[in-house]
């Protein structure tokens, strides 16, 4: 499932693992100058600079998940970890947490910090998130930190959430979202898309996507205004960071 999208976003990634560089525009991490500020301070006691100064999201997607002890869950573009070890912290050692990231460089960070911190029930594997590489009816939990508007197969990535969840499983999303549409000159300006910007689709037609793959009960829990989040230019929508629950039906 490759995509020229797919392949701009690897680069950008790999260079910011190996080298700390600015993700989003001239923010000096991904999706923002001071991640780790949108974290509850209290969550963070503990890691270690390696992992909260990798903070590449747009929110919170783990104060939202309630997660329990010995669940399991997915961590959906997991960069260098930082939501997969939140939630660990959360599941416990009778849970599980699996992180999916298509870059090695990523990979590579997370493991490094996986190792040094001793953590035992997280892994991360390589994979794209409109192919996840996760049985069907496995999980509890799926959770994404500012990865799903990377993506240029939206439908693909829901359908797989949607795949791998257990009935009854839930998702919990900090995404980019707008309010109106790019034009098609920027949705085709490829770096902006890897930074978080144009890839960047109408909440309406974010959660409609959602409920296409057979979501229910698709909230936007809150969404604010983005500006401080990512470089915004002349002439384009409003732009939201959003966080996003919705449900699998049980039966």
């Amino acid at each position: 499932m490759t995509n020229p999208i797919h392949e701009v976003v690897k680069e950008h990634y790999s260079a910011i693992a190996n080298s700390q560089a600015s993700c989003c525009g001239s923010a000096s991490d991904c999706c923002g100058s001071a991640n780790t500020l949108l974290y509850d301070s209290a969550l963070l006691e503990g890691l270690p600079v390696d992992v909260t100064g990798l903070s590449l999201g747009c929110g919170d997607p783990v104060s939202i998940a309630s997660l329990k002890p010995g669940e399991t869950v997915l961590d959906l573009g997991s960069g260098g970890g930082i939501d997969s070890f939140l939630a660990a912290r959360q599941v416990g050692p009778s849970g599980l947490v699996i992180g999916v990231d298509m870059t090695p460089a990523m990979l590579e960070k997370a493991n490094a910090n996986k190792a040094r911190m001793g953590v035992t029930n997280v892994e991360f594997r390589q994979g794209q998130i409109e192919a996840l590489p996760v049985d069907s009816n496995t999980v509890d939990v799926v959770m994404s930190n500012c990865v799903i508007n990377l993506s240029p197969d939206k439908r693909a990535v829901f359908s797989e959430a949607f795949r791998v969840l257990k009935p009854g499983g839930r998702v919990s999303i900090s995404d980019i979202v707008t309010e109106g549409d790019f034009t098609p000159a920027m949705r085709a300006d490829a770096a902006k898309w890897a930074e978080c910007v144009t890839g960047a689709i109408d909440a309406a037609a974010y959660t409609g996507l959602m409920r296409d793959a057979g979501f229910v009960d698709v909230q936007i829990v809150d969404k604010v205004n983005a500006d401080e989040v990512v470089e915004r230019q002349t002439g384009m929508p409003r732009i939201f960071s959003a966080r996003i629950t919705a449900y699998k039906p049980v039966g």
